[in-house]
C-alpha cells in the first residue's frame, strides 16, 4: 500500500492529465464518522477489497476538548486502530483526516480566542497522525459578520496551517473553501440552492495560495490538494438536491485553472450511485459521507428493534429509549426541525440528528440489550423477511451471518459499496 498522502496526490493527477477521459477518472470515499460500527465497516470493507480508506472526524465530533463524542484526535486514532486490528485492516490502508478544522465549534467567543482554540485542535490533529486536514475558517465569531472576506478566511486558514507545520513539517495536505449551506444537512428548504460559481472558486483558489505563498511557502501550498466548493448538492431533513451537471459546468470549468487541485463534495449523502459518478467524472473526486452512514445503520437497528419485539413482547425497545434520550436532551434536534414534523423527523429525518446521541451509555446499553436478545431468540426467516426485506435473501443464503451485528454491517456496507462504484470507472450503474 502507498503512503497515505501519495494516494491523494494521485487523485489530482488523474484529473489534470489530458490522457485520462473523464469517463475513466475515480475517486474515493470520505468516511465522515465516529461511529464504531460504521467504522468497523468501513475498515472490513478496505481489508477484504484491500483497498486505501479514508476515515475523517469533524471538529465537533472529536477536538481536544473532547467533542460531543467525547474522543480528542488520538483516542479517535486509537479507536480506529483497534478496530483496524479486530478485522485484518492493515494501518497503512488507512488515511486519517480531520473535516472543518477551524473555529465553529468556539465561534460563539471572540475571534481571537476561538482561533487559538482551533489552533490547538489542529494541533492535536496532526500530532496524531491526520494527514488530510480540511481547515475551515469561514464562519464569522463574536461581533462578527456571519461570512468573511477570502482575505480574512485565506489569513485564518494559513494560521492553522502553520500549526500544523510546526508539529508535523511537511506531512499534511490541505483542503481549503467550505460548502454552503453549512455541514450536516441544511434547516432550510433547497429550492433555491446554487452551485459555487468559477469566479467565486478562482477567487477563493487565488487568495489562498498568495497569502500561503506569503506567510508559509510554496511548498506548503503545493500540498493544497483540494477546493470544497458547493456542486449543487443537499439534503435537509425531508429533501435530497441530486447533482445535476448542467447547472455546474462552469464550475467544473474552472479546475484546467486549478492546477494541483480538485474539488471535494461534501453534503453527498443520499445521492444515487449515477448522481455520484457524475460527480466523480466532473472532477469531485473526493466523495463525502455521513449522515447517510448512520441513516442506514438506524434504520437496520428500528427493523431488528421491531424483529426482537414480536419474538419478546413487553421488552422496553431501543426505539423508546432514544426517544427518552432524545426528549431528556434536546439541544442536538430542537431547532433543527419544523416542530410540527419533530416527532417524525426527530427518528427519521435524513438529517439524522440521533447521531449525536450514539455515544450516550444508556443508548449503548439498549443496543447491546437488543444484540443479546437477537443472539437469545435467533432470527427467524420469516420475521427477517417481514423487518429485514433487503438482507433477507442473503441471510438465507449464508452471504450475511445470521445475527444482529453482522445485519448492522451490512446495512452501513451497502451504503459504502454505492460510494465504491460511483469511485470506480465502469462500475455505476
Amino acid at each position: 500500500m502507498r503512503e497515505p498522502t501519495a494516494i491523494l496526490k494521485d487523485l489530482v493527477k488523474q484529473v489534470h492529465d489530458p490522457a485520462i477521459p473523464k469517463h475513466e477518472r475515480y475517486g474515493i470515499t470520505s468516511v465522515c464518522s465516529a461511529h464504531p460500527i460504521v467504522l468497523e465497516a468501513a475498515l472490513r470493507r478496505a481489508a477484504s477489497n484491500r483497498t486505501p480508506v479514508l476515515i475523517e472526524a469533524t471538529c465537533n465530533q472529536v477536538n481536544q476538548e473532547g467533542g460531543y463524542t467525547g474522543m480528542t484526535p488520538a483516542g479517535f486514532r486509537s479507536l480506529v486502530a483497534s478496530i483496524a486490528v479486530k478485522v485484518g485492516c492493515p494501518m497503512e490502508a488507512i488515511i486519517l483526516g480531520g473535516d472543518h478544522l477551524g473555529p465553529n465549534p468556539w465561534k460563539h467567543l471572540p475571534a481571537e480566542e476561538a482561533m487559538a482554540r482551533a489552533g490547538d485542535m489542529v494541533a492535536s490533529y496532526a500530532a496524531a497522525g491526520f494527514r488530510k486536514l480540511h481547515l475551515d475558517t469561514s464562519m464569522g465569531c463574536a461581533g462578527e459578520p456571519a461570512v468573511l472576506a477570502d482575505a480574512v478566511v485565506a489569513e485564518r486558514a494559513a494560521i492553522l496551517a502553520a500549526r500544523a507545520e510546526a508539529v508535523a513539517p511537511g506531512m499534511p495536505v490541505y483542503v481549503v473553501g467550505t460548502e454552503v449551506p453549512v455541514p450536516g444537512g441544511a434547516l432550510e428548504t433547497l429550492d433555491h440552492l446554487i452551485p459555487t460559481t468559477g469566479q467565486a472558486a478562482c477567487s477563493t483558489a487565488a487568495m489562498t495560495r498568495k497569502i500561503f505563498s506569503r506567510t508559509l511557502s510554496d511548498e506548503v501550498w503545493s500540498r493544497v490538494i483540494a477546493l470544497v466548493v458547493q456542486p449543487g448538492v443537499e439534503f435537509s431533513a425531508e429533501e435530497t438536491v441530486f447533482y445535476q451537471p448542467a447547472k455546474a459546468c462552469g464550475l467544473v470549468a474552472t479546475l484546467d485553472s486549478l492546477p494541483g487541485m480538485v474539488f471535494e463534495a461534501h453534503s453527498t449523502d443520499y445521492q444515487t450511485v449515477s448522481h455520484l459518478r457524475a460527480l466523480v467524472e466532473d472532477g469531485f473526486s473526493i466523495l463525502k459521507v455521513g449522515p447517510a452512514l448512520t441513516f442506514a445503520l438506524r434504520e437496520a437497528l428500528f427493523s431488528l428493534d421491531e424483529l426482537a419485539l414480536v419474538l419478546r413482547p413487553g421488552r422496553l425497545s431501543l426505539m423508546q429509549v432514544l426517544e427518552n434520550e432524545m426528549q431528556a436532551a434536546p439541544s442536538f434536534w430542537k431547532g433543527h426541525y419544523d416542530p410540527e414534523k419533530a416527532d417524525m423527523l426527530r427518528l427519521y429525518g435524513y438529517s439524522d440528528r440521533i447521531r449525536y446521541y450514539w455515544s450516550r451509555p444508556g443508548i449503548q446499553r439498549a443496543v447491546s440489550d437488543l444484540l443479546d436478545v437477537l443472539k437469545s431468540t435467533g432470527l427467524p426467516d420469516p420475521l427477517v423477511s417481514q423487518f429485514l426485506p433487503r438482507f433477507y435473501e442473503r441471510v438465507r443464503s449464508g452471504e450475511i451471518p445470521r445475527e444482529g451485528m453482522a445485519i448492522l454491517l451490512a446495512a452501513v456496507e451497502d451504503v459504502l459499496d454505492d460510494y465504491g462504484s460511483a469511485c470506480t470507472p465502469g462500475r455505476a450503474q
